[in-house]
């Protein structure tokens, strides 16, 4: 299998529902790093994976529709908790669209798999991966 990396980051402003959250229930902020790694197990006939710009300009697009915004105003998340582990599911479902739909260029129908990790900290990170489509 091979896999391509893309890093980028985002700065959000959030808020939790639930006792569990204790403190987060407040309002308070958030950098992520994100990192989304794709899959397939060929390369095309350039030996390409997918398209690496590609790959980039496609992940800042999908977070600047979250950077430096209050998520619980954003109609995509009407009531829902903006965990890490959630965010990382909504951003590997645009990504997969993304291969889908031919936004990566023809190497995003050959992946078959795309992981995407976000990192709160040095020490705390969640991922979610799975197959597209």
């Amino acid at each position: 299998m091979f896999s391509l990396t893309v890093v980028d980051h985002i700065m959000v402003a959030h808020s939790f529902r639930g006792a569990e959250f204790g403190p987060a229930q407040r309002l308070h902020g958030a950098t992520f790093v994100v990192e989304a790694e794709f899959r397939a197990p060929k390369l095309d006939d350039l030996h390409l994976l997918i398209d690496i710009g590609l790959a980039k300009d496609e992940l800042r697009k999908i977070l600047s529709a979250l950077d430096y915004r209050n998520l619980d105003e954003e109609p995509v998340f009407a009531g829902k908790n903006t965990t890490t582990e959630y965010l990382c599911l909504h951003i590997h479902g645009l990504l997969a669209a993304a291969c889908q739909d031919g936004r990566m260029g023809p190497g995003g129908a050959g992946v078959t798999g795309i992981k995407v990790l976000l990192r709160e900290s040095h020490v705390a990170w969640a991922a979610f991966e799975g197959p597209v489509g």
